[in-house]
Formats: structure tokens, C-alpha cells, sequence
């Protein structure tokens, strides 16, 4: 499938940046490592408060995805203080028993200052930039400041989530401070450098004082300008929406994430709309690691009470074609993670 020139930039070796790794985030990295190139890991959001989405795809396809992707959103102190519960990590965790793989996001509702105005600043808005008024380079610029301890407690909120995950032996691909380069996000919104200077302190708190070590972290900042490094970066995934039933490969926004890094990094879309077609993927050799399908009307439309597959975004048959190609891989193919083998 990889044309002989290609070969050496899907050669990726599992070296995870945090030295102090697990093995169930090794084994991952492992397979990772040895798939990429060759198949693509078929991918799910959950949807924020139902999610209908899995099942939906079992009972139109007969297979479930192999990742499926979850977010902290509601687990966000400013947030919980209002009332939002969540129960992605919980389902999260029976995920990766019955053998798939678990991606989180975090839809970050800024700490303080949200404008709280309906109808499109509501605070449970607060991830966008619109919705706050929270300054993310005033925190940065003063670590003694009620706006940096802030950032410090809604990342220690989401490290005892992770930790949860960490003692149920879950592996995650963690995907923070995603888009950051398009502004829409409070952590986006003042530039490059205090949004790199936030995932650094999230990496160092997360991993030196939390000891978290079953995270394999991939960056999602989509602009070179962004780039912490790759001794901060394990993946870089791209987010691309194009128009509904579009199927291109999106080549060129993959051969864009493979500049971003100096090393040969795994490239995976780490959000889509419409599924590329995997026949053009192969073709492009865009071969992205995994997919991840956002939810809601890219999957399923409501009629008389009841929730069934949409098609509106990827049609039907291109659905069927994509859980059924030789290229992808559903969940029931996915092997044991917990005994792969370390390389």
C-alpha cells in the first residue's frame, strides 16, 4: 500500500516523550507504530451528554470503531460548580475492557470571567473565546497570580480523572488545548506563545507531580507556529471538516502535520466530519493513523421518537465501505493491548 519512496516517513519508532511510560501506553505506542502506514484505527466522539453514537454505528454496520473519543468538558471546575456531571471516564474505562482504544479531548471551560449571557454565551459556553473574558496570557505571564492558580486547579480537576484511568490500566491518547491556532478557544485566543507555554506547564504537571505515565500526547494546534516541540509532542493530529459527502483524502493538510516535526511523527485526523474515502487515503498516501468522527448530526438524525444513521454527512454506503475496507480497522480487530508486545 506505501509506495517505496513514502516508506521511511511512515517508519515511526514508540519512543514516548515521557521516559517513566507504562507499559500499557508502550504497547499502545507499539501498535501504533507497527499499523501505521499500513491500516487506519476506524474512530468515534462521543456525543456531550447522550451518546448514541457507537451503538448507532454497531446497528448500521454490525462493527464498532476501534477508538472512541471522549471529552473532560463537563468535568471542568467552572463547570461542575454549576451543576454538570459526566461519566466519560466510567465509559471510558468499560470501553478499553472490552478491548478499544480511548482518545480524550478537553473542551476547556475557561476557570473564571464567563460572560454568561444566552443565548450564545451561556457559561456552559465557556470554552469559547466569545463566552469569556478570561485573559490565558495575563495568567501565563504571573504564576502568582488568582488567574494562574486557576489554570493549576482545573489541570490538577482533570489529573484526578486521569488518574482514575491510569489505576483501570486505560492507555490514553490526550488530545488537549486542541485548534488552538484558530482563536475560537480562550487558550488560543492571545497567540501562540502563552498557549505553548500552558501545554508545557500541562505536561510538566501532569507528568512530574501527578505521575501520570499511561498518556501518549498528541498535538492538535494545526499551525507551525504552535509547536511546543517534539520532545513535548508523541502525535500531531489534525482536525479537517470539509463540505458534507466530500471524501478526499485531506493529503495535503496530512503532509502539512508531517512538517510541523523535525522527527517522523504519527499523523492522525484527530477530528472529521465526513470520513475520507479509504480507496483515496491509500491512494494519496494520506494514511492517517486513526479517525475520529465528531457526533451528533454527523451520525444520526431523530425521526418519529427514534434515533437512527443519518447519512448526510457520509453517506451510507460510504459508511459500509469504510468499517468493511481492508484498510480499516474495527474494534473486534484490535488485539490485546495489555499483552502486545514492546519494541
Amino acid at each position: 500500500m506505501i509506495n517505496t519512496n513514502d516508506q521511511a516517513l511512515f517508519r515511526v519508532e514508540p519512543n514516548l516523550i515521557n521516559p517513566n511510560a507504562e507499559d500499557n501506553a508502550k504497547r499502545l505506542m507499539s501498535y501504533l507504530c507497527d499499523i501505521y502506514g499500513k491500516r487506519i484505527l476506524t474512530g468515534q466522539q462521543i456525543g456531550v451528554v447522550t451518546s448514541p453514537e457507537v451503538d448507532i454505528i454497531y446497528e448500521t454496520t454490525g462493527k464498532y470503531p476501534a477508538v472512541y473519543g471522549f471529552d473532560f468538558m463537563n468535568y471542568s471546575p467552572s463547570r461542575t460548580e454549576r451543576g454538570s456531571a459526566c461519566s466519560d471516564t466510567d465509559i471510558a474505562i468499560d470501553w478499553w475492557n472490552n478491548g478499544g482504544i480511548v482518545t480524550f479531548c478537553w473542551h476547556w471551560n475557561a476557570p473564571k470571567d464567563l460572560v454568561d449571557e444566552l443565548p450564545d454565551r451561556n457559561w456552559d459556553k465557556g470554552f469559547y473565546t466569545n463566552a469569556t473574558t478570561f485573559d490565558v496570557k495575563k495568567a501565563m505571564d504571573d504564576e502568582s497570580s488568582e488567574d494562574y492558580l486557576l489554570l493549576i486547579r482545573d489541570i490538577d480537576a482533570i489529573s484526578l480523572q486521569l488518574l482514575r484511568l491510569q489505576e483501570a490500566g486505560v492507555p490514553v491518547l490526550w488530545r488537549p488545548l486542541h485548534e488552538a491556532s484558530g482563536g475560537w478557544f480562550w487558550w488560543g485566543a492571545k497567540g501562540a506563545e502563552p498557549c505553548v507555554k500552558l501545554w508545557k506547564l500541562m505536561y510538566d504537571r501532569m507528568t512530574n507531580l501527578h505521575k501520570l505515565n499511561h498518556l501518549i500526547w498528541v498535538w492538535n494546534g494545526q499551525h507551525a507556529d504552535w509547536y511546543p516541540g517534539d520532545e513535548y509532542v508523541d502525535i500531531i493530529g489534525e482536525d479537517i471538516y470539509p463540505p458534507a459527502q466530500h471524501y478526499e483524502s485531506q493529503s495535503e493538510r496530512f503532509r502539512t502535520a508531517q512538517s510541523y516535526s523535525k522527527k517522523n511523527k504519527i499523523i492522525a485526523l484527530s477530528e472529521n466530519g465526513p470520513i475520507p474515502d479509504p480507496d483515496l487515503m491509500v491512494r494519496d498516501q494520506a494514511l492517517w493513523a486513526w479517525n475520529c468522527t465528531w457526533y451528533g448530526n454527523f451520525v444520526y438524525t431523530e425521526k418519529d421518537g427514534r434515533k437512527q444513521y443519518s447519512g448526510e454527512f457520509t453517506e451510507l454506503a460510504q459508511l459500509l465501505k469504510f468499517y468493511n475496507h481492508p484498510f480499516s480497522v474495527t474494534r473486534d480487530e484490535v488485539p490485546d493491548l495489555r499483552s502486545y508486545p514492546l519494541r
